[in-house]
């Protein structure tokens, strides 16, 4: 808290008396060895601490440490006077004269009065006296070899530092810079503004950092505890939706439910069958369709939010099942049931390539994070990769189910795959390693969230399970109210900073939920069929698209856009039609797998079950094959 960081490991923190963890400049040292237990004498207050007046309504403000905190608010906006004036007024100091003192003497550059006013502040515990003196006196010892004053730098490393006992590696590092002074550089330290004031202010915050916050208050402390406040405001808030400059100060936070997209703000109708799945590209300007009447529909997402078709895609001879952007956002896969993948260049409609096996059919695809390589899961259970040219680089055997989805994290090293009817598995391609996610109900279908750590998860029981799979596998969440019988439904993260879960549902509804609270926010009619698939906007927190059985798609916004009843509707009358055919087939390979069941699932009623089931009959015939 108050900039202090908690971000390094063990060894390259300290703690003093107060309990906080300190973090050591530039990770420049470790305390080695010292004397006594560390934080073991309390820090004694200021005399002008001894007031215990409070302020607030609720009384549990101590008024001295308000009243400093304002003051080092003032100064760092830069109103000096103001500053000034308010301790002279209150008669409460910003700091001691003993630490005001040391300030002059650090930006001065008087390094040696500056260590013996250190050891006069008499709030410092041991430790953190020889660890504030060791970065005083190094920066000493940067500043002499600037000077080129070799031999006094010398001397400060033999007779100063050397005697506080403290971290041996970096008082090596240090002499090198005597050898080499061109080492200074990878420790972080430039000639060219050593001396300056700005350099040695910037130091001074770093030692404000190693001493206690009662000697220096953290520098924009009070802006640090007011973001906290409306951090909380905003995480409390069910509805929230929308970019942090909404926030006031004038004001609680709390966001209505007219932030989440609820009115149907466009209607798209350009499939001739049930549309199975849809998809915004990553940068949110594209949208992506495919449906059972063997096409796929790339719509463009104008400034004004309106979608109109740019291509219809066609060449497959069976329904296709998925899509899946590239991450440039420029092609797109798409697959078809148990046939091939095509992918497709976005601006212009082309075909680039079709990827098959012999004898064997495609059940779901997506890219590599390099773009560079696409994999897919085959009906023979296996996962195999191609270049872009269509060269198969690898296959894993029995890695996924005929139903499936896949996804692959953002760093490239998992590929996530239905492995089981009851499992899920992150097969990580470098480790060779394979975890399960366990559940006790048929998985239908799952979602990757956009940073690659939490996973969906729809099942046969009409709930949806939201996993952490970043470190240990955990059951977090769990949403209900959707409806899901004979088909298979897909749900989607969404929403700013993907605050929220949706999902669609068989009674012709889009459910939407808050992700942390797991509170039902919104279901929304306006399809006549069964809705398959819901994709949000990420670029656009109020953009949310629903593909249905009664062959449309609907856009949905905020309530209060207003357009023209003539214009809902969109036939993509525009949109042109593209062809493709032809392919390259290639023989696979052999993966030798180890798998690693994920053993605390965590959370009341989180699956266990390991049992195989068989596959389903309730869904077959709607994306996926029996």
């Amino acid at each position: 808290m108050g900039g202090v960081e908690d971000d390094e490991p063990p060894s390259k923190r300290v703690k003093v008396a107060s309990g906080e963890p300190i973090r050591i400049l530039n990770n420049s040292f470790s305390l080695e060895s010292v004397n006594g237990p560390l934080g073991d004498s309390m820090a004694r207050p200021l005399p002008s601490e001894g007031d215990e007046e409070m302020v607030g309504s609720k009384r549990i403000m101590r008024k001295v440490e308000f009243v400093r905190i304002i003051t080092n608010a003032l100064y760092s906006l830069g109103y000096k006077k103001s500053g000034a004036l308010l301790e002279e007024e209150s008669g409460i100091p910003l700091h001691s004269s003993v630490v005001n003192l040391l300030q002059e003497q650090v930006l001065s550059g008087k390094w040696d009065e500056s260590v013996a006013t250190l050891h006069k502040i008499g709030q410092l515990d041991e430790t953190t006296l020889k660890l504030a003196s060791f970065l005083i006196l190094e920066q000493k010892f940067f500043e002499l070899l600037s000077k080129e004053k070799i031999m006094d730098a010398l001397k400060t490393l033999r007779t100063e530092l050397a005697p506080l006992s403290i971290n041996v590696s970096r008082l090596h590092e240090l002499s090198m810079c005597v050898i080499s002074p061109s080492h200074c550089m990878s420790l972080g330290f430039s000639f060219e503004d050593c001396l300056s004031a700005k350099s040695r202010s910037k130091f001074l915050g770093a030692l404000q950092k190693l001493l206690p916050p009662t000697v220096m208050i953290p520098e924009r402390r009070l802006e640090y505890l007011v973001e906290q406040a409306l951090n909380v405001q905003r995480e409390a808030c069910v509805f929230h939706n929308s970019l942090d400059h909404a926030l006031s100060l004038y004001s609680d936070h709390q966001c209505g439910r007219d932030l989440i997209p609820s009115q149907t703000l466009q209607v798209l109708q350009a499939h001739r069958g049930e549309v199975w799945f849809l998809q915004f590209s990553h940068d949110g300007k594209y949208l992506a369709s495919s449906s059972n009447d063997q096409s796929a529909c790339v719509w463009e997402v104008s400034e004004d939010g309106r979608l109109s078709l740019k291509h219809t895609l066609t060449g497959h001879q069976k329904p296709v099942l998925t899509i899946s952007w590239s991450p440039n956002n420029k092609q797109l896969l798409t697959c078809g049931m148990e046939e091939v993948i095509r992918r497709w260049d976005v601006s212009s409609g082309d075909c680039l390539n079709v990827y098959e096996k012999v004898g064997f059919g495609t059940i779901s695809c997506g890219w590599f994070p390099d773009g560079k390589r696409i994999f897919a899961a085959l009906n023979d259970k296996s996962i195999c990769m191609w270049d872009l040219d269509g060269k198969e680089l690898e296959c894993w055997k029995g890695q996924a189910l005929k139903i499936s989805d896949m996804a692959i994290t953002n760093d490239g090293k998992q590929i996530i795959t239905m492995c089981k009817e009851t499992a899920i598995s992150l097969l990580n391609t470098e480790a060779k390693v394979e975890t399960e996610i366990l559940e006790e109900q048929t998985i239908t279908s799952f979602s990757l969230s956009r940073d690659s750590k939490f996973l969906l998860v729809n099942l046969l029981n009409q709930e949806i399970h939201l996993w952490t799979i970043d470190g240990d596998c955990r059951l977090i969440a769990k949403y209900k109210g959707h409806k899901r019988s004979r088909f298979v439904i897909r749900s989607c993260f969404g929403g700013f900073e993907q605050t929220f879960i949706a999902s669609g549902s068989e009674d012709s509804q889009v459910y939407i939920w808050h992700r942390a609270t797991g509170e039902l926010v919104r279901a929304l009619p306006g399809h006549s069929g069964a809705v398959n698939c819901v994709s949000w906007n990420p670029a656009n927190p109020h953009m949310l698209a629903s593909a249905s059985d009664d062959r449309t798609i609907r856009i949905w916004g905020l309530n209060g856009v207003n357009l023209k009843r003539k214009e809902i509707y969109s036939n993509g009358s525009n949109g042109a039609v593209h062809y493709c055919n032809g392919g390259e087939r290639r023989d696979s390979g052999q993966f030798v797998k180890k798998s690693v069941s994920c053993k605390d699932a965590g959370g009341a009623g989180s699956g266990r079950g390991m049992q195989s089931l068989p596959t389903s009959p309730l869904l077959a015939g709607r994306g996926f094959p029996s």
